[in-house]
């Protein structure tokens, strides 16, 4: 058969037509199922990148500058030369203490770097290596690692960005991997492992290194041992589960894995990794930590609250809180809810001016019920006490007896104002007086009162009170000296000082110098620049047992005031003061002033008639104060001794008259609070005064004795205002001849200006005499 190449040709046409259409099917279908793909592709790819991009748009820059901002605030207390941790302010019970890289050993630094990201190093805040050997093994099941790095943990722990399944948690890894990447260009290795050392959660409400070796260590960061840093860093892997305290098997496990760690890559010897592999652990588990030598004991008696916050701090702790808080809202122009959620959350140090075993003494006082009544009855009045030094540092608080229950609650010796009652007559009447040279040691005064006309009628004010607390229905109209008045407590001659020193002077001094600013200008009527809030305490609002016991500083120390204090200074978590207690005081009256002052208050203890002779201690000096106000509502005794400024109130919470039957009165009680610490102090007299002489007197005339006066007595001077030396004739005066001839019945009265005398004597007939006429003087 002749070949015909047309006829093959056609042959294979006709062959291959059915491929042809078959391929070019395929073909078509193929083309279609790349189109789809590409299209697909595309839009799903578009639409990722909207997603990323717009995900991104949402994610807010994480910072580094702020994170101290939220951490605890500590309240240290000083025994010996060591700085205890007497308290703690935090967030919601949270731990935290802010160290900077440079306090944190490299070995504790190794430990934790090669615990959870051997490659921080080298990476740029992401590690695809390690997400690549995580994702293979967890393919080949041969475990599972978590690929997490350090910079990525640190946002996480900054932004609290933590969603584990679901799209949620692929959108939070989308956002932590971006923001680890800008966090790196944005800052150093150093700041990032600085920042995550401060914020790694360590179980038990512990945050950061620092605080996790003041917790389980008792001991500063900079003193762990490898071995124990180690342990520390065991813990951020599984908090829970890793604690040393709580699982200690599982902490050696993963403790022992990180030694591995740092050996093999040069970070310690194989001798150091004998010694912290094989270390025995000493776990506290407290925060009470302190820099002490390693023999130094700490008696966790002394300190208020262990734990947590929310436990019921002491007395002291809550004023600090209070304190600081107001100083915050100074210093940084804050509202008060401002201020103390920034002392919550600022990792401050406050260095407080407790002293411990005052403290702990008055704690104990007042939970004891003897020490206010002989039977140890429930059925007494509350109290409150406070003690400080001459420089207004405050060593000792508690604001109620019995149990305290909760934090913050109310301090009856730095909140309750109340009437100070004749506590108030030496910072109101006699110290003005004597420092104005108006009145000496020795002055003579009637106790008789001041006649006030009242309308159409006449008021002779003040009555004096009675020890067993009745009024005296009619005035003694005798002689009293100056010092003898303020031992007595006799409201007639305070009244009289006041008198003539006037009630806005007396006012002046206490609310512009001695700093009462409880005292009321005017309010709703009333103000308390006049006589009786100035003579016998009768103040609109009151005064607290702080401000009070603050004022009698001044009788110890030369004339100074300073304001009292809590708090010795503050540091801001950078280091920085932002307080600082001022110990220059300002001099509120002379020097000789102030020791003469302080004799005359010795008196009202060193004397039979002597209204604190209840209160007198063993072997050290005390000058005191008693107070007691209208209708006996409130009971007052302030004690200072050479060392000490001291005071106690005693009162119902709402002021009602205070059965003296079920409790002890001022002086005992207070000597029941204060007995013991005050005879202990080292400091036993008071330093006298250059400025001041002791003289004797007459006891006939109040002047400086002469070679015929009989009956003498000793007083203090001021070198400026000596009265003149008596001629000892001791002549009658026409006063002494009028009050001789008053009836029993007869009240001789102090007649001031704008009383129409002839009106008086007509309608009482009562004799009288002058304002000027109170000071029985022979100048």
């Amino acid at each position: 058969m002749k070949f015909s190449f047309k006829a093959f040709k056609r042959t294979a046409g006709r062959i291959l037509r059915p491929v042809k259409k078959l391929l070019s099917a395929v073909g078509i279908a193929v083309l279609c199922v790349i189109m789809v793909v590409v299209i697909t592709g595309t839009i799903v790819a578009s639409a990722a990148t909207v997603f990323v991009v717009n995900l991104m748009d949402d994610t807010s820059e994480v910072t580094l500058d702020n994170i101290s901002s939220s951490y605890t605030t500590y309240i240290y207390a000083k025994q010996g030369n060591d700085w205890l941790i007497y308290d703690m302010i935090s967030n919601e019970g949270e731990k935290r203490i802010w160290c900077s890289l440079e306090q944190i050993p490299q070995y504790v630094r190794d430990a934790v770097i090669y615990s959870e990201d051997e490659r921080f190093n080298s990476h740029d805040g992401v590690d695809f290596f390690g997400i690549a050997v995580a994702f293979s093994e967890l393919v080949t099941g041969e475990g599972r690692r978590g690929a997490s790095t350090i910079t990525q943990q640190t946002i996480k722990n900054i932004t609290g960005d933590d969603d584990v399944d679901g799209i949620a948690g692929y959108e939070r890894k989308l956002r932590e991997i971006y923001r680890a990447v800008q966090l790196e260009k944005e800052y150093s290795k150093d700041d990032i492992l600085e920042a995550y050392l401060n914020l790694v959660p360590l179980d038990q409400n512990i945050y950061g290194i620092q605080a996790a070796a003041n917790y389980y260590f008792n001991k500063d960061v900079s003193q762990l041992t490898i071995g124990e840093a180690a342990a520390i860093a065991a813990i951020i892997k599984s908090p829970y589960n890793n604690n040393p305290m709580r699982y200690p098997e599982n902490n050696y496990e993963r403790r022992k894995y990180i030694l591995d760690k740092m050996l093999e890559n040069g970070a310690i010897s194989s001798e150091e990794y004998d010694e912290a592999v094989n270390q025995e652990l000493n776990l506290i588990g407290s925060m009470m930590y302190t820099l002490t030598d390693e023999d130094t004991k700490i008696d966790a008696s002394y300190l208020s609250a262990y734990d947590n916050f929310d436990t019921a701090s002491s007395y002291y702790v809550d004023a600090v809180i209070y304190q600081a808080t107001e100083i915050f809202m100074d210093y940084y122009g804050l509202s008060w809810d401002e201020a103390y959620q920034k002392l919550r959350r600022g990792g401050y140090r406050i260095y407080t001016c407790v002293d411990l075993d005052i403290q702990k003494q008055l704690e104990e006082k007042y939970l004891d019920l003897y020490t206010f009544s002989e039977d140890g009855s429930e059925d007494i009045p509350q109290s409150a006490c406070i003690c400080m030094d001459y420089n207004g540092r405050i060593l000792g608080v508690v604001g109620g007896i019995g149990e305290k229950d909760s934090p913050l609650c109310l301090n009856r010796a730095t909140m309750s104002t109340r009437q100070p009652g004749s506590s108030i007559k030496p910072l109101s009447a006699y110290s003005l007086a004597v420092d104005r040279d108006l009145v000496t040691w020795s002055t003579q005064f009637l106790d008789v009162p001041l006649l006030i006309k009242s309308g159409e009628s006449y008021l002779e004010w003040p009555r004096n009170y009675s020890t067993s607390g009745s009024y005296s229905s009619s005035w003694s109209k005798e002689y009293n000296f100056t010092y003898s008045c303020l031992q007595r407590s006799l409201n007639t001659n305070a009244a009289q000082l006041v008198e003539m020193l006037t009630p806005s002077e007396c006012f002046e001094f206490l609310y512009y110098r001695l700093k009462l600013d409880s005292l009321v200008l005017y309010k709703n009527g009333r103000t308390d620049i006049d006589r009786s809030p100035m003579s016998v305490g009768a103040l609109t609002d009151g005064v607290t047992l702080e401000d009070i016991v603050s004022c009698y500083q001044m009788f110890g120390n030369g004339g100074k005031h300073y304001e009292s204090t809590f708090i010795s200074r503050i540091l801001d978590s950078s280091g920085e003061v932002v307080f600082q207690h001022s110990l220059l005081g300002e001099q509120v009256i002379d020097e000789s002033t102030a020791y003469v002052m302080n004799r005359m208050l010795e008196t009202v203890v060193s004397s039979s008639r002597g209204t604190g002779r209840l209160a007198r201690l063993d072997g050290v000096e005390l000058i005191a104060k008693t107070g007691t106000t209208q209708d006996w509502c409130d009971l007052w005794f302030i004690g200072c001794t050479p060392e000490y400024v001291t005071g106690l109130w005693i009162g119902h919470d709402i002021p009602v008259e205070i059965d003296t039957d079920s409790c002890y009165g001022s002086p005992t009680m207070w000597k029941n609070v204060f007995g013991d610490i005050l005879e202990a102090g080292e400091v036993k007299t008071f330093t006298a005064s250059n400025f001041v002489v002791e003289r004797e007197f007459c006891m006939e005339t109040g002047l400086i004795a002469g070679s015929n006066c009989q009956d003498t007595s000793v007083g203090y001077y001021k070198k400026t205002n000596i009265p003149p030396t008596c001629s000892g004739e001791h002549l009658k005066t026409e006063i002494d001849t009028m009050l001789e001839g008053l009836g029993r019945r007869d009240v001789a009265v102090i007649v001031t200006e704008g009383i129409d005398i002839a009106d008086y004597e007509a309608v009482t007939g009562h004799k009288y005499t002058y304002i000027n006429e109170l000071i029985r003087s022979y100048r």
